[in-house]
């Protein structure tokens, strides 16, 4: 199990210990995107589903999430985060575009707080539009960018970094 931080040398799982790291500002984007019928999208974008704003219910969903995210992955440790800020966007006809962004000062990242407030976002999403378009897809979600501590700055598509 060398090289994977939540194993110790006998292979059993274990929470990393980040006592002896320095706290430092950190910060972590991550995106999603949900596709549907343009029918659906017109309906959440213009605020016509009867269930009621879409988009604010995912944002507060997904706030919400990156909050208890130490309650739902086993080994993330909890973290007292300073913000969390949703952005929803529409790409084309089909797609709503998620992007979170979570921050914090700690000895740890919050690359999970704003996966998980993406992927809870994305569900709400799906939930309250399920009753007219039931082939949504969730796809494409992903860290964009991290920032802070020992592992420094990740940006995708940065020189050397998966595009």
């Amino acid at each position: 199990m060398a090289g994977l931080s939540h194993f110790d040398e006998r292979g059993a799982s274990r929470m990393v210990d980040v006592g002896p790291k320095e706290v430092t500002s950190r910060m972590a984007r991550a995106t999603g995107r949900v596709v549907m019928a343009p029918e659906t999208l017109a309906l959440i974008r213009d605020r016509k589903l009867t269930k009621g704003d879409v988009l604010e219910v995912a944002r507060l969903a997904g706030i919400m999430a990156a909050k208890r995210t130490a309650d739902l992955i086993p080994l993330c440790h909890p973290l007292p985060l300073d913000g969390v800020l949703l952005d929803f966007t529409f790409p084309d006809e089909r797609t709503v575009a998620i992007e979170a962004t979570a921050s914090v000062s700690a000895r740890t990242g919050v690359e999970m707080e704003a996966l998980t407030a993406v992927c809870v976002a994305a569900l709400t999403i799906y939930d309250m539009a399920k009753s007219v378009d039931r082939a949504m897809t969730i796809t494409d979600v992903r860290l964009e960018e991290k920032s802070g501590g020992k592992s420094g700055h990740f940006q995708r598509g940065a020189a050397g970094e998966e595009a």
